[in-house]
C-alpha cells in the first residue's frame, strides 16, 4: 500500500498507481462530451478543461473524497444537438446553479427528490441519450469509412470487457487521427473572456428564453436524482464518505454560478464518475488531484487537435456514450413512462417531455391510490 501523502477531513490522501488510473475512469465521463461541445460551438475546450481540473481539486480537497465533476449531460447533449445556443446554454447553467445552491443550502433537496418519479427522472436519461445518439449517427454519415474504423475500435474495446473505456478508446483514435494530420501539438496559454459564446462576463451572453428555462428543469431532474442523491449515496457505499445531497448541491451551485459565466460548461457531480474511478483503482481524493493536473496539462496543447479532430470519429464517441446513459436510463420501476418520456424528449423537447412526465407520474400515482381506497 502506498503511503498516504496527506490528510484531508481524517482520510488519507495518496499518490499511487491506482490513483491514476482513477482518474481516467473519471475521465471516461467528461472528456467525450467536452470534446464533442468545443468541437461544435463556440466554447473553448482549453478553458473547459481547465474549469474541470480545477473543480476536481478543489471537491476533492473538500470533501477528503474522489468526487466526480462532470458535464450536466442533459444541458450538454441539446447544445451538442443545436437545441440550445450558447447564450441559452449559459443561462441555463446559471439558473441550474442558483436553485442548487439554494436547495441545498436550506437543506430542501432530499424533499423534493421524494416528490419526482424516479421513472421521469429515467425518461429523461434516455431522451438525452437518444439525442445524443441521433446526433452521432449525423456526424458519421458524414465521413463512413472513417466512422466504422472508430466504430470497429470501439466494438474491440467492449469485447475486452471494457465497455465504460470504449467511449474514452474512441477519442483517442481520433486524438490520432487529428495528430497525424497536424503534427505534434503546440504549447499554447488558454484565454479567458473574449466575445464568443458566454466567454465574457456581462448579461449579453445570456439568452433566458423558454427553451433556456424548459431545459434546466430538466436537467435539474437529472442533478437531483444521480448528480446529489445517488452520488452521496455511493461515496458512502464505496469509500465510506459522509457526504450528504445537500451538500452536493451546494457544492454544484456555487461551481456554476463561479464558472460558466468565465466559459465553463455547466457542471455537476454524478454517480458515473465516482464508480469509475472506483472501478478503474481510485481510493482516495489523490485521483482527484491527479486527474486536476492531467486536464491542465491538455488545456495547454489541445486547441490544434480539437480543430483537426475528425467529425465522423466524433459521432462514434457520442454514440458510445449515448449508449451507456442509455441502458442506465433503462433500470427504472415504470418502463412504460420512462420510454414515453424519452421518446417524446428526444422528438420535440426533452424540457417539455420533463413536464409531461411528472404530470402522467401524478395522474398514475393517483389512480393507483383511489384504487387502493377503493379496495378498503
Amino acid at each position: 500500500m502506498e503511503r498516504p501523502v496527506a490528510e484531508i477531513r481524517g482520510r488519507a490522501v495518496e499518490l499511487s498507481t491506482g490513483e491514476v488510473t482513477g482518474a481516467v475512469g473519471d475521465s471516461v465521463t467528461v472528456l467525450p462530451v467536452v470534446v464533442a461541445v468545443s468541437s461544435l460551438t463556440d466554447l473553448r475546450l482549453p478553458v473547459l478543461l481547465l474549469w474541470f481540473g480545477a473543480f476536481q481539486v478543489v471537491w476533492g480537497v473538500r470533501y477528503g473524497a474522489p468526487v466526480s465533476v462532470e458535464p450536466m449531460k442533459a444541458l450538454a447533449a441539446l447544445v451538442i444537438a443545436g437545441s440550445l445556443t450558447v447564450p441559452e446554454l449559459a443561462a441555463a447553467g446559471t439558473l441550474a446553479g442558483g436553485v442548487l445552491l439554494a436547495l441545498g443550502t436550506a437543506g430542501a433537496l432530499g424533499a423534493l427528490a421524494e416528490r419526482i418519479d424516479p421513472s421521469v427522472i429515467r425518461g429523461v436519461q434516455l431522451a438525452v441519450a437518444l439525442v445524443l445518439l441521433r446526433t452521432g449517427f449525423e456526424l458519421g454519415a458524414g465521413a463512413p469509412k472513417t466512422a466504422l474504423a472508430a466504430g470497429a475500435v470501439g466494438v474491440a474495446v467492449v469485447a475486452l470487457g471494457r465497455p465504460r473505456a470504449s467511449a474514452l478508446v474512441v477519442l483517442a483514435f481520433g486524438v490520432a487521427l487529428a495528430a497525424a494530420e497536424t503534427g505534434a501539438p503546440s504549447f499554447a496559454v488558454p484565454e479567458f473572456g473574449g466575445s464568443a459564446g458566454a466567454l465574457a462576463l456581462g448579461l449579453a451572453e445570456f439568452d433566458p428564453t423558454t427553451n433556456a428555462l424548459t431545459a434546466t428543469g430538466a436537467q435539474l431532474a437529472m442533478t437531483i436524482g444521480n448528480a446529489a442523491v445517488a452520488t452521496s449515496l455511493l461515496l458512502g457505499d464505496l469509500y465510506d464518505a459522509d457526504v450528504s445531497p445537500d451538500e452536493l448541491a451546494t457544492s454544484m451551485g456555487a461551481m456554476n454560478l463561479v464558472a460558466v459565466p468565465l466559459g465553463a460548461l455547466p457542471m455537476c457531480h454524478g454517480s458515473g464518475g465516482v464508480a469509475g474511478k472506483h472501478a478503474f483503482g481510485a481510493r482516495t481524493a489523490g485521483a482527484n488531484l491527479v486527474l486536476g493536473g492531467l486536464y491542465a496539462a491538455a488545456a495547454l496543447v489541445a486547441v490544434d487537435l480539437v480543430a483537426a479532430f475528425p467529425m465522423a470519429a466524433l459521432g462514434v464517441v457520442l454514440a458510445l456514450v449515448a449508449v451507456e446513459l442509455g441502458k442506465a436510463s433503462l433500470t427504472t420501476d415504470t418502463l412504460a413512462l420512462t420510454v414515453g418520456v424519452g421518446v417524446l424528449g428526444a422528438a420535440t423537447n426533452v424540457g417539455l417531455a420533463f413536464v409531461v412526465g411528472i404530470a402522467v407520474s401524478v395522474v398514475v400515482r393517483r389512480t393507483r391510490f383511489r384504487r387502493f381506497l377503493d379496495k378498503l
